[in-house]
């Protein structure tokens, strides 16, 4: 996985970011990187507890999700949805008088509610 369109650092910044902790402070290191410290110190701890493997970045997909709806009501889901697609003819079962819409004898001068 390369790194995001968004991070600071890149992997060699990283590499010469954990380089230059080894010698001065992370605070110092940061502030010459132009990055803050929290930054600094989130990828050299990590480098220091798991070393150059994880100055590459992680995924931030959960390893699990306990409480993800099932493939099967997904797969479900997803059917109803091709064969019951919905279109402006189509009625709807909500109500737009709480919302501002149209009023009953087609005006459509609806009111917002105070």
């Amino acid at each position: 996985m390369g790194t995001h369109a968004d991070a600071p650092l890149s992997i060699e910044g990283r590499r010469r970011l954990v380089e230059r902790c080894k010698s001065r402070p992370t605070a110092h290191a940061a502030e010459e990187m132009v990055i803050s410290r929290a930054c600094a110190s989130k990828w050299v701890s990590r480098y220091r507890r798991h070393g150059e493997l994880c100055l590459h970045e992680r995924s931030s997909v959960p390893r699990h999700q306990p409480t993800a709806t099932a493939d099967d009501v997904i797969a479900r889901i997803q059917e109803l949805r091709r064969t019951h697609k919905g279109s402006a003819a189509t009625p709807t079962t909500r109500s737009t008088a709480n919302r501002g819409g149209s009023l009953p004898d087609g005006s459509g001068k609806g009111s917002m509610p105070m």
